[in-house]
């Protein structure tokens, strides 16, 4: 089975918009504004992904905004993005002109579950934000990847948009990269939700009170023995 992969430039305050410059945006740019050293061990990182990933997984504007600038380039990532497969989900785009292109045409949610089953490998998904926040919100993101950039733009389309519920992740991998970049791993850690059941507003533990992944979310007081004697013979209450 697949797995989904978000990989993504990012702000400080959460902005993926423009990060060349290149789309018109008033604060675009940032992506470019940091030091050689940041920029080198960059694109380290972005040519480690595509070499270790089996697919790219896009929304239309992405694609095409990737697709008019990489098959006339060369060198080691060129030829792997060229090279790879990827898949757009669009239901109007219909004659991709990047090579090993498909084109996914129904329901965004549906194509994506069919394609995990379907692929073995890591699927990177990359810009894309609308995308991004229909997988997010369908529980279809495996693991984020997010390359952090010291600047706080304060306006500007944002990776995380609004979900119908929490979406709760686990922090696997921080590295540093250059001088002023973080990279930062998460796996999708999602609360199973038959797991807890509200019943006249207080929460039902006692079907799972002994599984293991539920030991980690549910806070465990210790006491000391002399507590627990106070307690019994009314000590140290107020």
């Amino acid at each position: 089975m697949g797995k989904i992969i978000v990989s993504e430039n990012v702000s400080l305050d959460g902005v993926v918009q423009d990060p060349t410059g290149e789309e018109g945006f008033r604060l675009g740019g940032w992506w470019v504004r940091v030091g050689d050293k940041d920029r080198e061990q960059a694109a380290r990182v972005v040519l480690d992904e595509a070499l270790g990933t089996e697919a790219m997984l896009l929304g239309r504007r992405s694609y095409e905004f990737l697709a008019a600038r990489w098959p006339s380039r060369t060198g080691a990532l060129a030829d792997r993005l060229n090279g790879k497969p990827k898949y757009v989900v669009s239901s109007t785009l219909e004659d991709p002109g990047w090579t090993n292109t498909t084109v996914l045409k129904g329901d965004a949610v549906n194509e994506v579950t069919a394609l995990k089953q379907q692929l073995a490998g890591d699927i990177a998904v990359a810009a894309s934000f609308q995308l991004v926040h229909t997988l997010l919100e369908h529980d279809l993101v495996d693991e984020l990847r997010l390359m952090i950039y010291p600047v706080v733009l304060g306006a500007g389309e944002r990776l995380f948009g609004q979900t119908s519920d929490r979406k709760p992740m686990r922090l696997v991998s921080t590295r540093t990269v250059g001088d002023n970049l973080a990279y930062l791993t998460y796996h999708s850690d999602t609360f199973p939700p038959q797991a807890l059941a509200r019943r006249g507003g207080s929460l039902r533990l006692s079907r799972w009170i002994r599984a293991p992944w539920l030991i980690r979310w549910i806070p465990v007081p210790r006491f000391n023995r002399q507590a627990r004697i106070n307690d019994r013979n009314g000590a140290g209450v107020a």
